[in-house]
């Protein structure tokens, strides 16, 4: 393998969504390094982040009946019950939860936990608290999507954060999702909340690292379990 086919393999692509905001960097970094030269590699570097913080890389997502993969990357958050938001229409009672937390270096392209397909997608404006906190999942701006997976229906909520100021959803209601698939990003800073029936044993714990369509949140075809108690991150 020649050493320009090694660096191409190393190289991970740019979401499409990234490339207008690595357009305006670079353009800057050029003009404001033109005028103050040290303030050019200031911007070189801000450019670089850009690049890196839009980066899409491939997953190979694990095939399984019943299987939930992470819809981002991140750490866990909050795993619990909590009532899922009303727009989702999943009902009033508490469901199975799972929040996962993204920072500014983690890659922001969502996934879908599972194939189905799309019953909802529903956006509603809202604050830009800081993602983390539990009540974001209430107050912040959301975007949430409902998927029917045989006689199961999972829900899914992009939340924006205390920086993040764009949610981005790529499908429709009525469309057909494929486990791992990109539904979504959002931009600087965010969350993502998956609701699962109740009963449903996550497979994860409170700081856990996960990795948007490859690390499986729960296994539905397990027995459920006969009942939760809320924990979450103080």
């Amino acid at each position: 393998m020649s050493i320009v086919d090694s660096v191409t393999k190393a190289l991970v692509p740019i979401h499409r969504e990234g490339w207008p905001f690595v357009a305006i960097a670079l353009v800057a970094t050029l003009v404001i390094g033109y005028f103050v030269s040290p303030l050019f590699w200031i911007g070189l570097g801000f450019t670089g982040w850009v690049c890196y913080f839009f980066r899409d890389p491939q997953r190979v997502t694990p095939v399984g009946e019943g299987l939930v993969v992470s819809p981002a990357d991140g750490t866990v958050s909050h795993v619990g019950l909590a009532r899922p938001p009303e727009e989702l229409e999943l009902g009033t009672e508490p469901l199975m939860r799972v929040s996962i937390f993204m920072n500014v270096f983690n890659c922001h392209v969502n996934r879908a936990p599972v194939g189905g397909r799309v019953l909802r997608v529903a956006y509603r404006a809202g604050k830009f608290l800081n993602a983390e906190l539990d009540k974001a999942s209430e107050h912040n701006e959301r975007n949430g999507l409902v998927i029917e997976t045989g006689d199961t229906k999972i829900g899914v909520v992009q939340i924006a954060g205390l920086v993040a100021r764009r949610i981005v959803c790529f499908v429709r209601e009525g469309e057909n999702l494929s486990a791992g698939e990109r539904f979504g990003l959002i931009r600087f800073g965010s969350r993502l909340d998956v609701y699962f029936p109740v009963g449903t044993q996550p497979k994860v714990a409170l700081g856990q690292t996960m990795i948007a369509g490859e690390t499986i949140l729960a296994d539905l075809s397990q027995p459920q379990a006969a009942g939760q108690t809320l924990t979450r991150v103080s």
